[in-house]
């Protein structure tokens, strides 16, 4: 071996054992501070001397001392790229990986493959979950597949929480769905269902209220939009 190979080795190695030493204090109060729960993430920002933190789509800042946490967004001002945002968008949809699709309640365009697939967080006594379902001829002319996830606001043991879960429990989820959006009251069933992970879902990518609108490329969009205005938000994404 060359003496020039060997003193790019020295340098290689060097490098490592000095990126290890440098994240060791974010590590050790990550330890304190979240004992149970391990990382996504732990990455160097753009701004020398804090490291960028990932929980799933919770990210915050810590110094690379250790000392100072930073929670907020992000942003490169020469580009206007919202840098904190754009993690966060990544770790929506390795979330949203983590439930399967056959617990949602999808109601699909006829005659093809959809345009747009937006999964919803829904309350079955939400108004503008009502309206939204009540308009969903509007979003399958528009290309776009909904696929419903549960998210009662009043949370488990709830009157809401009992006719979502009957919902799930139907034979027929998409009639049963309609109906209690037009203010039905469904015929009362149990069995097992995901509405309790959905929640927990819900709770992890951020939904706060609903309907909670969560693109292909996960991003939230927290309320009611039309459907001609949601199939041009979504066009433009594409565009980009």
């Amino acid at each position: 071996m060359n003496k020039r190979m060997l003193v790019v080795m020295a340098l290689l190695s060097s490098f490592s054992i000095s990126a290890l030493a440098d994240d060791s204090a974010v590590r050790e109060t990550l330890s304190r501070i979240i004992p149970a729960q391990a990382p996504d993430l732990i990455e160097e920002t753009p701004y020398k001397g804090f490291y960028e933190v990932v929980y799933g789509s919770d990210i915050f800042y810590l110094s690379e001392n250790g000392r100072y946490l930073f929670q907020g967004d992000m942003v490169d001002l020469t580009t206007q790229n919202n840098l904190t945002e754009a993690r966060r968008t990544k770790g929506r949809l390795k979330l949203m990986d983590t439930v399967a699709l056959d617990t949602r309640i999808s109601f699909k365009p006829q005659g093809g493959a959809p345009v747009h697939v937006v999964d919803v967080f829904t309350d079955v006594d939400c108004f503008y979950c009502q309206k939204l379902h009540n308009e969903m001829a509007d979003y399958l002319n528009e290309g776009i597949e909904i696929r419903y996830l549960a998210f009662p606001r009043a949370g488990v043991g709830s009157h809401s929480y009992e006719k979502i879960v009957s919902v799930w429990c139907a034979k027929d989820q998409k009639a049963v769905m309609t109906l209690a959006k037009n203010k039905q009251q469904p015929e009362k069933r149990e069995c097992d269902n995901p509405v309790k992970e959905h929640m927990e879902l819900g709770r992890q990518i951020g939904v706060s209220g609903t309907p909670a609108l969560v693109f292909s490329d996960g991003t939230l969009m927290p309320g009611y939009l039309p459907a001609s205005q949601l199939r041009k938000i979504l066009d433009e994404k594409i565009a980009k």
